[in-house]
């Protein structure tokens, strides 16, 4: 088996319950699949559930198959967090022993007054909210004056709105880098959030020029490890931005989840030897953070139809995983992301059909990149390789 290009695709959100701390982050009871198929009455994902998606867990509509196209199992986070950044970078064999600070009363008065000062704008807002909800409150002030629109949630964001025609969209980003130069030291929150949107107040519509700037990994990661080993290593969708490019060749910014399954299957189809990191956000952001169970049904059952296309474009030797990095239940009352373990399928260039277990962390998943492209394993993670194909290395 010659193995030469790997995609790891991120299903933002796609939990499957039963975290074994779910208690402790206040998630007990929530699973995005299943629960997301109960409330549409069954998913109908054919691909998905060809290679295994039913193997996992219990999800109305997609059974259990006696003969998958390849390997399932679940991972478990062993990070303290449950959003974006800590999923990837454990993902990528960084585990964060402390969670990032939350601000469930808005950020102190005194970080307000130097981002004001600094920027040379008032803010308005400053509280935990739904994008979509404190912008429509607030843009009439916001479109009067010019202030621009702070918030935040229950992960480490700072998140600054402001309407295209107000504030530029590079006058937005410049006041998003100065946040992130301020939110150091006590105040580290994972990303800073740029959120542009236009339209009129009652149809306002947040636009695909979203940035994030997010801290940068404080070790190597698999990313790094690969690079260094002569792997190309390329982002599609927000994974560049969640690396800060750390350990990334290339990166291809997308506008949603069809034009990252698009350049997924472009990029398999170029060939060449390397990893295609990928991560598609409108689960999370459009369905899960919306509390839209029949939206995000839709959003999967649109992914298992780029799916046939994808797994054509692997050819012999190329291999797909399949994954997610946190929960976000859009049939629970709150709004945020989930503590849940997640999906594990992985399928191409001979592998088999093996139940690869309940993974004791995300990183398992690094390692076994790592192993496959024949680079330094990671500090955290231990590799399924040769339960995937019966022996490591390619």
């Amino acid at each position: 088996m010659q193995l030469a290009r790997i995609a790891l695709v991120v299903l933002d959100s796609a939990g499957v319950g039963d975290a074994p701390d779910a208690e402790r982050w206040g998630d007990v009871g929530s699973n995005t699949l299943g629960n997301t198929a109960r409330a549409v009455g069954g998913l109908d994902l054919p691909v998905l559930t060809s290679l295994g998606l039913g193997n996992i867990t219990a999800i109305e509509g997609v059974p259990p198959c006696d003969d998958p196209l390849g390997a399932w199992g679940r991972l478990t986070e062993r990070s303290a967090g449950k959003d974006t950044m800590t999923g990837h970078w454990e993902m990528m064999g960084l585990v964060s022993e402390r969670p990032f600070p939350t601000y469930p009363e808005g950020f102190p008065a005194e970080v307000i007054a130097e981002f004001e000062r600094r920027t040379g704008r008032a803010v308005i807002g400053n509280r935990p909210a739904s994008g979509t909800v404190i912008i429509e409150e607030l843009v009439e002030e916001h479109l009067r004056t010019g202030a621009l629109i702070v918030y935040t949630s229950a992960d480490s964001v700072f998140q600054v709105a402001a309407h295209e025609d107000v504030v530029p969209v590079e006058e937005l980003y410049r006041d998003c880098r100065i946040a992130r130069e301020m939110l150091v030291g006590e105040h580290c929150v994972a990303r800073v959030i740029a959120r542009p949107f236009v339209g009129e107040p009652g149809l306002l519509r947040r636009t695909e020029r979203r940035r994030d700037f997010a801290l940068p990994p404080p070790e190597q990661t698999a990313l790094d490890l690969l690079r260094a080993a002569g792997v190309h290593t390329v982002a599609v969708g927000d994974v560049a931005d969640v690396f800060s490019m750390h350990g990334l060749d290339d990166a291809i910014r997308t506008g949603g989840n069809a034009e990252g399954a698009e350049a997924i299957i472009r990029l398999l189809r170029e060939g060449g030897r390397g990893l295609i990191f990928a991560n598609l956000n409108d689960f999370d952001s459009k369905f899960g953070h919306r509390n839209d169970p029949e939206g995000y049904a839709r959003a999967l059952a649109e992914f298992d139809g780029h799916l046939p296309a994808m797994l054509d474009a692997l050819g012999d030797d190329g291999l797909l995983m399949l994954t997610a990095d946190h929960g976000t239940d859009p049939t629970t009352p709150g709004t945020d992301h989930s503590r849940e373990r997640v999906p594990l399928l992985a399928t191409g260039a001979g592998a088999r059909p093996v139940n690869l277990g309940t993974r004791d962390t995300y990183a398992d998943l690094g390692a076994t990149i790592c192993d496959l492209f024949g680079a330094q394993p990671p500090a955290a993670g231990t590799s399924f390789a040769a339960e995937l194909f019966g022996g490591a290395g390619a």
